[in-house]
């Protein structure tokens, strides 16, 4: 049993069509794979196993009538801690919210009705505003391959649990990179879709019952292979993905590899597995030629920072949003004087936006969307970096004076986990995020898959290439 819980959710799924395994023996073996690991890692935080085998077992007696549910018929699976799940209520990392009576998140609802097994909630910072998955309800989760380090955030606890193979599918999302970062720091698969593809009804946040659908927020899955993406995605998205496709032929495939530009820093370990990885999809017969950043990135930052701004302000506390408006015409002296992207002077800027300042931002973004099309005539995807290190040791200081710190010794600031991501993110491009290699240091490191907007099946179909005939996940080390 322990090696069909190692394999993806299309193997898994195979195996209970055939009889092979039931859906309760399934979730048994999940069960026990997390109080197996659960000591080391702290990855699945709230589980409801009684209601889980329940719900097993019916599918199990479903199937020996001959009924099929739908495309995830008895796959146990779980669930990022940002999402309503009947019986466990989104905490976001906050006992009050935990304490709710609530029904299933639209992504949920979707799986379920799928034949998904739901059985248990994954770690999160809180309020989904950190790189690392650590609150004080549940306490930090730590990375498979190194336990010592973060395995990213926020949707760390999912990225955690399916590098260990406690889970072959999670639901995630994305604002900040808390799909691609977790995936990149764990090895693993994710997708950010074109946003709005997904509805992200019943995510926490914004408040618990609000129906906003929020700016530059999206909600994909997450997985240990490129098939499982596309499998998860076509239950979730509002179109029509096919749950299945062959993937793309690799010689027909024009990827621009993006690794450089001045406002976006990169461990030296980080581009030497980058372009190793490039030279083996060479190899397999793709074009891969590096490019400049295919927009111009300053403006991009800025708008980025003042459209992340205006949605994440509305989550901080009355007397922060205080604090930053008086600090407002400082910030702004700082800025004529020319301070940068993301430094703390925008950072202000943005949190106390005004409507008119969000509205130029958004205007640059559809400028800039507009450029990047040309990208796309030129290459079916552009792979990038997702962060610019790999996963780092926890930090528990203020986010205000947190740094990374590269491998050559240099330091970045703690906001540069922001700079790679910021492009399909901003744009509402959909990004793939697949392993791409370990570091000297033996940590993983992962690339996102850029594709047009509405591109998701290109990218999907790419990374799923990538995944059969050149290099796939990596389980980390016992």
């Amino acid at each position: 049993m322990d090696s069909l819980i190692d394999q993806d959710a299309t193997t898994q799924l195979a195996a209970l069509a055939a009889g092979r395994v039931s859906s309760a023996e399934l979730l048994k073996a999940a069960l026990a794979r997390h109080a197996e690991t659960h000591g080391r890692l702290n990855a699945v935080v709230a589980s409801d196993p009684e209601r889980a085998l329940e719900r097993a077992r019916a599918l199990d007696d479903a199937r020996s009538r001959g009924e099929i549910l739908g495309p995830l018929m008895g796959l146990p699976m779980t669930v990022k801690d940002t999402f309503d799940v009947a019986g466990m209520a989104a905490s976001s990392g906050l006992a009050e919210f935990r304490r709710r009576m609530t029904g299933d998140a639209a992504a949920v609802q979707h799986a379920r009705r799928a034949g998904a097994v739901i059985w248990g909630k994954t770690n999160v910072p809180v309020m989904a505003a950190d790189w690392q998955s650590v609150n004080g309800l549940y306490g930090a989760t730590n990375n498979p391959w190194d336990v010592s380090r973060t395995p990213g955030g926020s949707s760390g606890g999912a990225a955690a649990a399916l590098a260990a193979r406690v889970t072959a599918l999670e639901i995630g999302s994305d604002i900040g990179g808390s799909l691609r970062v977790p995936a990149s720091f764990c090895g693993v698969y994710s997708h950010k879709p074109t946003w709005g593809l997904v509805s992200p009804r019943g995510h926490v946040p914004p408040h618990p019952g609000s129906y906003a659908e929020r700016d530059l927020n999206v909600v994909g899955p997450m997985a240990r292979s490129a098939r499982d993406l596309r499998l998860l995605l076509s239950t979730l998205e509002a179109g029509s993905l096919a749950p299945s496709a062959p993937p793309a032929d690799l010689k027909d495939v024009r990827i621009g590899l993006w690794l450089d530009d001045p406002l976006c820093p990169l461990d030296p370990q980080v581009r030497a597995t980058l372009e190793t990885f490039a030279g083996e999809l060479r190899a397999a017969g793709a074009v891969v030629e590096p490019i400049l950043s295919p927009v111009d990135m300053r403006a991009l930052l800025f708008a980025y920072q003042t459209l992340l701004g205006a949605v994440i302000a509305e989550d901080l506390p009355p007397m922060t949003l205080r604090a930053m408006e008086f600090a407002r015409p400082f910030a702004r002296l700082a800025m004529a004087r020319g301070a940068k992207p993301l430094s703390p002077a925008a950072n202000v800027m943005a949190y106390t936006a005004r409507h008119r300042e969000w509205l130029a931002a958004d205007a640059v973004r559809a400028r800039l969307r507009h450029e990047i099309g040309a990208a796309f005539d030129s290459w079916s995807v552009i792979l990038a970096p997702i962060a610019p290190v790999p996963a780092f040791p926890h930090d528990a200081r203020p986010i205000v004076r947190r740094s990374l710190v590269m491998s050559d010794g240099k330091t970045i600031p703690y906001s540069s986990l922001l700079t790679w991501i910021s492009l399909a993110t901003t744009l509402h491009l959909p990004a793939t995020a697949i392993p791409a290699g370990l570091t000297a240091g033996g940590l993983p490191v992962g690339a996102q898959l850029i594709g047009p907007r509405g591109g998701d099946a290109r990218t999907l179909a790419v990374a799923q290439a990538i995944d059969e005939t050149v290099r796939g996940f990596q389980p980390p080390p016992a």
